[in-house]
C-alpha cells in the first residue's frame, strides 16, 4: 500500500477508535473480534491493533512523537532482514513503538511511520514486492461501507449500514445504536469497551 493512502494521525485515530467500538458491539468475545483499542495503553499512548486468528495482525502507536504502524503477513514473509532494516529506518523518536514486546518486532512485513510534525507518511523501504499491507488495512481506508460488507461477511450477521456509518462519523453511542447492531449486546459490557477505545457515548 502507497503511505499516501493512509489518513492523517488524527483521522486514523477516529477509524481505528470507529473499528474497535463496532468489533466490540458485534463480537462480545474478544478473542474472535479483529479490532481493538487501548486508549490507556501507556503514559500518553494509545494502541490499535488488529490480529486476524490466522497469523497475519498490525499494531499502531499513538504517542507525543507521531504515528508508527507495524504488521506481518505470515504469506510474505521475508527472510528475516527487514525486520533489521525496521529498526533502522524508523526514527529514534520511536523508541516505545521500536522496544515494545507485545508488536514482536521481529516479524514484520510492513511499516509505516509519520511524525505530528510531518505532512505525510513514510514507509520502511526494502519490503518485498508483496508485503500484505493491502489486505491488511483495507479497512483503514475503505470507510463505513468495507466495514460493513467485511463484517456481514466475517461474522455472517446483518449489519446495519446507517449506525456503522453513524459510529465512523463518532456520533456518541447510545443503547438504541448498539441493540441495533446487536440485540443479544449487553449495553454496559458495551459502555465499558467505549471507555477504554475512548469512543463518545450517552448512558440512557
Amino acid at each position: 500500500m502507497s503511505p499516501d493512502l493512509l489518513p492523517a494521525i488524527p483521522q486514523l485515530r477516529r477509524v481505528t477508535q470507529s473499528l474497535a467500538m463496532l468489533d466490540a458491539i458485534l463480537c462480545p468475545e474478544w478473542e474472535y473480534r479483529y479490532y481493538s483499542f487501548n486508549s490507556q495503553w501507556g503514559p500518553g499512548e494509545e494502541m490499535a491493533s488488529m490480529r486476524n486468528g490466522e497469523g497475519d495482525d498490525w499494531f499502531l502507536l499513538l504517542d507525543s512523537a507521531g504515528a508508527a504502524l507495524k504488521g506481518f503477513a505470515h504469506e510474505y514473509a521475508d527472510d528475516g532482514t527487514f525486520a533489521a532494516r525496521l529498526q533502522q529506518q524508523v526514527p529514534p523518536a520511536f523508541a516505545a513503538f521500536l522496544r515494545e514486546p507485545a508488536f514482536s518486532m521481529d516479524v514484520a512485513s510492513f511499516c509505516y511511520w509519520r511524525r505530528s510534525s510531518d505532512d505525510a507518511w513514510t514507509k520502511v523501504s526494502g519490503m518485498l514486492a508483496q508485503d500484505g499491507a493491502d489486505e491488511l488495512l483495507l479497512l483503514l481506508t475503505g470507510g463505513p461501507s468495507a466495514y460493513q460488507e467485511w463484517a456481514q461477511a466475517y461474522y455472517e450477521v446483518t449489519v446495519s449500514a446507517e449506525i456503522t456509518e453513524a459510529i465512523f462519523r463518532h456520533q456518541p453511542l447510545t443503547e438504541a445504536m448498539i441493540l441495533a447492531l446487536n440485540a443479544d449486546a449487553v449495553p454496559a459490557q458495551v459502555y465499558a469497551e467505549a471507555a477504554e477505545i475512548a469512543y463518545p457515548a450517552i448512558r440512557s
